[in-house]
C-alpha cells in the first residue's frame, strides 16, 4: 500500500498533478476539520457509493480518516474495486492538523 506524509501531500496540493482527496470519517468528523476540495464518502458507506469517485480510478487518490486506520482499510476496499493510484495519508487529519495546519482543530 503507499503512504503519503502529510509534508508530502501539501507539497502536492499546490501544483497541477494535485491528488484527489478522499474523506472517510463520519459526517460529524468532517464537520470539525476538513481538507480543502476533499470529498466525504464514510467508510461505512464506501461500498454503495464508491460509483461517485469512479471517474478518478485512474488518477491519484489520497485517502484520509481520523489517525490512518479507516483509510487503510478504504483503500484495501477500493484497491480490489479497480482502484489503482491510491495513498493512505499517513496519521490522517491529526498528523495534518500537527505538522502541517495548527490552525486546523484536533479533536
Amino acid at each position: 500500500m503507499n503512504r503519503i506524509t502529510p509534508e508530502e501531500l501539501d507539497a502536492r496540493i499546490g501544483n497541477d498533478a494535485a491528488p484527489h482527496l478522499l474523506d472517510v470519517r463520519e459526517r460529524h468528523e468532517h464537520a470539525v476539520a476538513t481538507l480543502p476540495r476533499s470529498h466525504l464518502i464514510p467508510l461505512r458507506e464506501l461500498l454503495e457509493r464508491h460509483s461517485e469517485i469512479l471517474a478518478w480510478q485512474q488518477e491519484d487518490i489520497v485517502v484520509y480518516c481520523h489517525h490512518g486506520w479507516r483509510s487503510q482499510q478504504a483503500v484495501h476496499l477500493l484497491a480490489a474495486l479497480g482502484f489503482e493510484h491510491l495513498w493512505n495519508l499517513e496519521g490522517g487529519i491529526d498528523a495534518w492538523a500537527d505538522r502541517v495546519d495548527p490552525r486546523l482543530p484536533r479533536y
